[in-house]
């Protein structure tokens, strides 16, 4: 009974311990995926911030500006594209809008981000945009992959259509999670005008006759979970200016934003708390089940050696010699 009982355990320590390695390494690519039909907003707010107003061309103090940005999933994109590229993939069509404090719309800059559903690199393929025009990204945007390590990154802007390093800058305890800082610097750069103006009649086309240009530099940070790679804060020390040409009026420039633009503490609030959730899940495929199956393995190992030990042991007493016979006189 204790030699079937000792394979039995054996058995089971064998299958954990082929279930270890296999959940960290066949298991985790496959299931720890960003969802193709995900849908998340977040609202970014500047107060205190300068902006031009368009009706004088004077750059003005207001109360605040705010940044609604939207990322919704195109699911039969996602499959379409996936079958070509051999891989999962996800497609987000992200919306940037940007509204005075008057609720008038300032700017709004539409993206499509075609990236691999796991390693969140990006797949280049046919309608990859910023603001209606074709883009190449080279980098993460958005999403740091999963279990990011304390190093630098590539990452995509989507104002110049540049990559360039952000980099890692320390760790922090952040609303109960372990967090890394990223700071990626963007020098004074000249970028397109927004095709979506806040004056109607006029164009990016109207302003670039006129030899005006839209100038721009920022300083974005962002606090990422490791484990599942989310920003679960960002920040940026933004600036734009329109500089030269008749539009000005004889000025060299004039200030058409400028303000730190933070997260808002609501969604900040349930950003952490869907990275706390997720962060288990991951968690689980990386280091619980195993570590926990490598332990049960070997726990199990050592029960079925001493089980294997105790069966092979002689048990009771030894049998008694039989009596010789002793001879039979008549």
């Amino acid at each position: 009974m204790r030699r079937t009982a000792s394979l039995i355990l054996l058995a089971c320590a064998v299958f954990c311990a082929a279930l270890s390695p296999l959940t960290r390494w066949y298991a985790f690519p496959r299931l720890a995926r960003i969802p193709p039909d995900q849908y998340q907003d977040v609202v970014l707010e500047a107060r205190n911030a300068t902006l031009l107003d368009y009706g004088t061309l004077r750059a003005k103090k207001v109360p605040q500006v705010t940044i609604v940005q939207t990322l919704k999933g195109d699911v039969a994109a996602a499959e379409r594209i996936g079958r070509t590229a051999h891989r999962p993939v996800v497609v987000w069509n992200a919306l940037s809008y940007v509204q005075g404090p008057d609720g008038m719309m300032v700017s709004e800059v539409p993206e499509r981000y075609i990236f691999d559903a796991h390693s969140q690199a990006p797949v280049h393929a046919t309608g990859e945009m910023v603001d209606g025009d074709p883009v190449e990204r080279g980098g993460i945007e958005f999403k740091w992959p999963f279990l990011t390590q304390k190093r630098d990154y590539e990452y995509f802007d989507a104002q110049t259509r540049t990559t360039s390093p952000i980099h890692y800058q320390g760790t922090r305890e952040f609303h109960g999670l372990k967090v890394y800082r990223f700071e990626q610097t963007v020098p004074w750069t000249k970028v397109p005008l927004p095709k979506s103006m806040p004056v109607k009649g006029i164009t990016p086309q109207t302003v670039a006759r006129t030899g005006t240009t839209r100038w721009y530099t920022t300083v974005r940070t962002f606090w990422v979970e490791p484990v599942t790679g989310a920003p679960v804060y960002g920040e940026e020390i933004h600036q734009e200016e329109l500089r030269g040409g008749t539009l000005l009026g004889g000025r060299a420039r004039v200030t058409a934003f400028a303000g730190d633009v933070k997260m808002r503490a609501d969604y900040v609030e349930h950003t952490v708390a869907l990275v706390k959730h997720n962060r288990t899940l991951v968690l689980a495929l990386t280091s619980y089940v195993p570590w926990g199956a490598l332990a049960l393995g070997l726990l199990l190992l050592v029960l079925s050696l001493v089980l294997e030990a105790r069966a092979r042991r002689p048990g009771g007493p030894a049998p008694a010699r039989a009596a010789e016979p002793r001879p039979v006189s008549a």
